[in-house]
């Protein structure tokens, strides 16, 4: 009964703010030049291959050598940390945030990582399932894949050496997939997110509610 008021209190925490707020950061180090501001709208890449760059949100300059970056998603600049306009600033210092409209699909994944059990990545690493769970992921498909405590779950690359990882939540089915095969991923960044069997009907309730409820726009 608790997931039932979790899940009405999630959904109207989403309805309230529709919005995810996407946080800007420096790519490296360099003297720093907005070009934009604040509740400005910013486009994301367009076009069929993305070819078209999203609007220039900052120029960042390191030994007379001018980068430009572009806004990673749709939405308005919310906040702009004014005072750091021409100043140098090291890599990953916070420039900005983007309000982004969030659409059906992305509320849908939002409120399942607070539902679903996350296993995060040990290491900022490469990621490949196991090569059993891969088979079994190839033949009926990821959601029809049960995955016990202990079981080995992952090969972790990391600087050529491969090495197992084992799956340490509860018994489930792995839900959803966050990560790409041989792409790295952060320390902590989510790898997938199981669900327990007798919280399945609550997903699938989530899922049909939300597309339901929510506005066809999005």
């Amino acid at each position: 009964m608790s997931n039932e008021l979790d899940f009405e209190e999630l959904l109207s925490t989403y309805k309230s703010d529709p919005f995810g707020y996407v946080d800007i950061f420096s790519v490296h180090t360099g003297r720093v030049s907005f070009k934009v501001g604040v509740n400005q709208q910013v486009a994301s890449a367009s076009g069929e291959w993305l070819q078209v760059p999203g609007s220039a949100l900052y120029e960042i300059n390191r030994e007379r050598n001018p980068r430009i970056v572009n806004a990673p998603v749709a939405g308005i600049v919310a906040h702009i940390n004014t005072e750091l306009d021409g100043q140098f600033v090291e890599a990953g210092v916070k420039l900005m945030t983007i309000k982004h409209p969030l659409k059906k699909k992305e509320i849908i994944e939002n409120i399942l990582r607070d539902v679903l059990s996350l296993f995060q990545a040990p290491e900022s690493a490469k990621y490949f399932f196991a090569m059993d769970i891969q088979s079994r992921i190839d033949k009926k498909g990821a959601r029809e894949v049960t995955i016990e405590p202990g079981e080995e779950i992952l090969t972790m690359s990391l600087m050529k050496r491969d090495t197992p990882v084992y799956y340490n939540g509860e018994r489930g089915v792995i839900h959803s997939i966050y990560f790409k095969p041989g792409v790295s991923v952060g320390q902590g960044e989510p790898l997938f997110g199981v669900c327990a069997l007798e919280k399945l009907p609550l997903i699938q309730k989530i899922i049909t509610r939300v597309k339901a409820e929510w506005d066809s726009e999005h």
